[in-house]
């Protein structure tokens, strides 16, 4: 696992975002394991979010885009803070976008767009929190297309849970389904396996967060709603 990787798993356990427990989800799915990444509220948290977001980018995609869209509203602190993480590690200037939820009708910057609104051959790296069942995407990656003839790269989120989509598919991921509906790859900076083998029975500031019981019920959550 590459460093990045397992030092971002621990950071989400330190910064209380990636918590142990009993949790239900919206989904009405009672897990084991919840991630809130409106837990990251400090300067210090926002800076290492955005370059380990800037860093799995540039290790799955590359430099070759001009746009980070982020959906609001949680994407939208993500899509500023891997823009200027991006520029300060690589020295790649990358513009920001984020849609409004309600469009601005007075003003310069009037609209259905906050930040850069893309253009004709732009190329676009969406980037979100966390993707379960892929819906967010359907309001999203219309409005990001409806601007003009862009390329929409590829999508990054934090953590893939590795659970099954909306269609039920048990080979399917809710990210792998987002990819094959709107025909872009999508990725993760660490995957829910990747977490598990890097904290089970190892201790993060003094503490077992996934002992052999939190293991045992992760791995059985797992048999009920993960891919296969």
């Amino acid at each position: 696992m590459e460093a990045y990787k397992s030092e971002f798993i621990e950071f989400m356990v330190e910064a209380k975002v990636l918590k142990f427990g009993d949790f239900t989800l919206k989904s009405g799915r009672k897990s084991p394991f919840f991630m809130n990444a409106g837990a990251y509220v400090t300067g210090a948290h926002l800076m290492k979010l955005g370059e380990y977001y800037a860093k799995a980018i540039h290790d799955v995609y590359g430099e070759d885009f001009d746009v980070l869209f982020g959906p609001a509203y949680k994407g939208i602190p993500l899509a500023v803070v891997t823009a200027e993480a991006f520029f300060r590690l690589y020295g790649k200037e990358v513009k920001y976008c984020s849609d409004r939820k309600e469009e601005k009708d007075h003003g310069a910057d009037k609209g259905s767009f906050l930040g850069y609104k893309p253009v004709d051959g732009d190329r676009i790296v969406m980037i979100e929190d966390v993707t379960t069942s892929g819906k967010s995407m359907e309001e999203t990656v219309p409005k990001v297309r409806s601007c003009g003839d862009v390329t929409i790269v590829g999508l990054m989120v934090s953590l893939n849970r590795q659970e099954v989509g909306l269609s039920g598919d048990r080979s399917k991921s809710a990210l792998d389904e987002v990819a094959d509906t709107y025909g872009f790859p999508t990725n993760a900076i660490v995957s829910m396996s990747e977490v598990v083998e890097a904290l089970h029975n190892n201790e993060v500031n003094g503490a077992v967060v996934i002992d052999d019981e939190m293991k045992s019920r992760i791995d059985d959550y797992y048999k009920e709603y993960g891919v296969q």
